[in-house]
């Protein structure tokens, strides 16, 4: 039946196992009026927690749909600890980021405001939405957290102590990510991890100090050539899965 799914949907209520379920107004709108899903179609859920269920969609009302969950098709599986602290850019960028950094594998997205940020605001609801779109189409099984945004020197004092911080320095003085992450211990590499990127115009002195300064911050380049913003987070979340994830 796997190869028959025709769509998959996030849900955030507890799947129960076989039987009936009716979904929400935005789930149905979503299924009926978006993807256009028709009584007979076959769909996955997930919801972060307990796997992915295959399901038939037995009927569509204008505000409910009722699908019949039939079996389970995959069993939840531990993901790599891995947060991306970003410096918010522009909308349709920062959309990307969401996107490309779910299909990546990061499992919480952290806005942060820097000395040089030039975007006020973030819209957490959007980066959520995108973030749930790109897991339902790469058929991972389950969507980052996305926090609201924070300043740089709240998130480095609150820092816990076992995370550890993939510093992407723009001056390029840091070692090759690979070369850094493999003179790492067993332990180091085990631990939960963050990559911090920073605006166009990268950090400022002063926050550069700071964050060299954290015992748990490892230093990297991502090569000779200057990255926007968006490229520097998709190059470094590569480096890292490729090195300590699960790639």
């Amino acid at each position: 039946m796997r190869s028959s799914i025709q769509h998959r949907l996030f849900l955030e209520q507890p799947l129960p196992g076989e039987g009936l379920l009716v979904l929400d107004q935005d789930q149905s709108h979503y299924l009926a009026n978006v993807m256009r899903a028709k009584a007979g179609s076959l769909v996955a859920l997930f919801n972060g927690r307990d796997g992915e269920w295959a399901a038939e969609i037995v009927e569509i009302k204008k505000r409910a749909v009722m699908i019949r969950i039939t079996e389970k098709t995959k069993e939840q599986a531990a993901e790599p600890d891995l947060m991306l602290a970003f410096a918010p850019i522009k909308k349709a960028r920062i959309d990307f980021v969401a996107q490309k950094a779910t299909e990546l594998g990061v499992g919480h997205l952290q806005p942060m405001y820097t000395r040089r940020t030039n975007v006020e605001r973030v819209k957490t609801e959007r980066l959520l939405a995108n973030a749930v779109e790109a897991a339902e189409q790469c058929e991972r099984l389950t969507v980052p957290i996305v926090s609201e945004p924070i300043k740089l020197e709240k998130l480095l004092a609150d820092w816990p102590a076992d995370r550890m911080i993939m510093f992407c320095d723009e001056d390029l003085s840091g070692e090759t990510a690979h070369a850094a992450l493999a003179k790492l211990s067993a332990d180091e590499r085990s631990r939960p991890w963050a990559i911090l990127i920073g605006p166009e115009g990268g950090f400022d002195p002063e926050e550069r100090t700071a964050i060299r300064a954290m015992n748990q911050t490892v230093v990297v380049s991502l090569g000779p050539r200057v990255l926007r913003a968006d490229t520097a987070a998709m190059a470094a979340i590569s480096l890292w899965q490729s090195a300590i994830g699960d790639w």
